[in-house]
């Protein structure tokens, strides 16, 4: 039933000329900037959602999905974005980050010195 539904969305997004837009890889432990287009009622801007991505899921191009996440004043705060949702503008790494999993959840529970992550140069 998903797969059907997934194959059907994408079938309709490249009949409508709205294929799905070229990022760079996605990894789990890259900081990136998110560019999200929000319709509100006529208008519309883009927000930007800044993080770590600390999950990735999905095989082809139209199933794969990333969560970032961030701290904001001491709240974590997770969102799961599609790559081919069309409101996404434009993903930006920043920095990658080492790590050892394709799932860093384990984040979620760590605070302060023990949430850092080791820079790759």
């Amino acid at each position: 039933m998903d797969s059907q539904l997934i194959q059907h969305i994408q079938t309709l997004a490249a009949q409508e000329g709205g294929a799905i837009k070229e990022f760079p890889e996605l990894r789990t432990g890259m900081q990136v900037e998110v560019s999200q287009r929000i319709t509100e009622g006529e208008k519309s801007r883009i927000q930007k959602f800044a993080g770590v991505i600390i999950k990735t899921a999905g095989k082809t191009k139209g199933e794969k999905t990333f969560t970032v996440r961030r701290v904001t004043a001491g709240l974590g705060i997770e969102k799961a974005f599609p790559i081919a949702c069309p409101t996404i503008e434009n993903i930006e790494v920043i920095r990658q980050y080492k790590v050892k999993r394709k799932n860093i959840r384990y984040i979620r529970d760590l605070q302060g010195k023990a949430a850092r992550l080791k820079e790759v140069k």
